[in-house]
């Protein structure tokens, strides 16, 4: 009689694969290593054609997702893909279970579940093809609403607020010189510290004007820079950066109410009133460094672009953000783009500067040699050369 001492782990039912994470700072360079019936981790909402493809061609087995493939947002056709592709898909799973997978350990998706052995560390639920094609649809139809109803906002935004617009009827006036100066909006960002570092050199280069907005006033401060202008609301900005001896401006009504002046005249700050339909600050900002003549607009905040446009739960001030950047132009710019540059230009132009260096070092050694000794330069130069020949002749004799 004998005893079965392995048990063929191949044999329980699911698909079995190396388990990648893909989410956070090192997905992408996980995603670049990924192998045939790896089961793959992604925080990818409403996932698009181009991650879809990357994980088609790659010919995963799954696909663990921490958010749902259609979140309703917009009609996209990245879980078709994989699902027409024969890769079973389970979203919605456990915050925890990316800190739970080990790259390149073998696991098992199951009904849901992931598994290490008979140990499940994460579920969520299965995305099967009829569930995909009535949120395409419904996604679909809700979009056409969602736009429809974002035209008719932007237009009475637009009837209310033109003089502002066009115009600049409403902006303050400000000490401040900007005219032909590049200028920084500095916006609340989950990410504020890391893109601040980011545009370090572009800092030390332009000594841009800053333009700090509602709380991140505080963090810009925190990290030695002092903006020339706060606006926002007092309430969310300490007291005493409010006396930093910046011009301070509040976002008020169209009627001239403005939260927080209570407590602005409490702490004896002047303070100016920005009356507009919008109460976005950044949105007031850019407005008031275009008004004032900035040659260049770099936000460093969260950005508008389609995915903004498309979400419902942005709906309520997306008129005011697409007419503040559209009125800045092409002179508006993001900080990630500003930060790219300058990266690409300090990589690229390394072996320049460690060529001059080298250049700089052959020049003083020459100058030492020829200068050393009491016969000519020429002669002097020879017999240190000769010098150093005999030694290295010595060292390796």
């Amino acid at each position: 009689m004998s005893t079965m001492i392995f048990s063929r782990t191949d044999e329980t039912p699911g698909i079995h694969g190396h388990t990648r994470d893909c989410t956070g700072a090192k997905g992408s360079s996980t995603l670049a290593k990924l192998g045939k019936g790896d089961i793959v981790v992604v925080d990818a909402p409403d996932i698009n054609r181009t991650l879809a493809q990357k994980l088609i061609d790659a010919h995963v087995g799954g696909v663990v997702n921490t958010g749902a493939f259609t979140t309703g947002n917009v009609p996209n056709f990245g879980p078709q893909m994989l699902l027409d592709a024969d890769i079973t898909l389970v979203e919605n799973v456990d915050p925890e279970l990316p800190g739970k997978v080990k790259n390149g350990k073998k696991g098992r998706l199951n009904d849901g579940k992931v598994y290490y052995g008979d140990r499940s560390i994460g579920q969520g639920e299965v995305l099967d093809e009829e569930t995909a094609r009535t949120r395409f649809l419904d996604a679909r139809e809700a979009l056409i609403d969602h736009m429809e109803a974002l035209s008719g906002n932007t237009a009475e935004f637009v009837s209310t607020e033109a003089p502002l617009l066009i115009d600049g009827l409403g902006i303050p006036d400000l000490d401040v010189d900007m005219d032909d100066r590049k200028v920084l909006v500095v916006s609340p960002d989950p990410q504020l510290e890391e893109k601040l570092k980011s545009l370090r050199y572009f800092i030390r280069e332009y000594d841009p004007v800053m333009i700090g907005v509602d709380q991140a006033v505080d963090e810009l401060i925190g990290h030695g820079y002092r903006p020339a202008v706060i606006i926002g609301d007092p309430d969310l900005i300490s007291s005493d950066n409010l006396r930093s001896g910046a011009a301070v401006i509040l976002p008020a009504d169209p009627d001239g109410h403005a939260a927080g002046l209570e407590r602005i005249q409490d702490l004896g700050v002047g303070a100016m009133t920005f009356p507009a339909a919008t109460g976005d600050a950044t949105d007031l900002a850019l407005l008031l460094a275009e008004y004032h003549g900035a040659s260049m607009v770099v936000n460093l905040g969260p950005t508008l672009d389609l995915d903004r446009v498309f979400d419902t739960a942005a709906a309520p001030g997306t008129p005011s953000a697409m007419l503040s950047r559209l009125r800045v132009g092409n002179r508006l710019v993001d900080s990630t783009a500003v930060a790219e540059l300058y990266r690409v230009s300090r990589s690229g132009g390394g072996w320049l500067w460690a060529i001059l260096g080298i250049l700089a070092a052959v020049v003083v050694i020459v100058l030492i040699a020829g200068l050393s000794g009491s016969d000519g330069f020429v002669d002097n130069l020879i017999d240190s050369w000769n010098n150093i020949a005999l030694k290295f002749q010595d060292l390796f004799s």
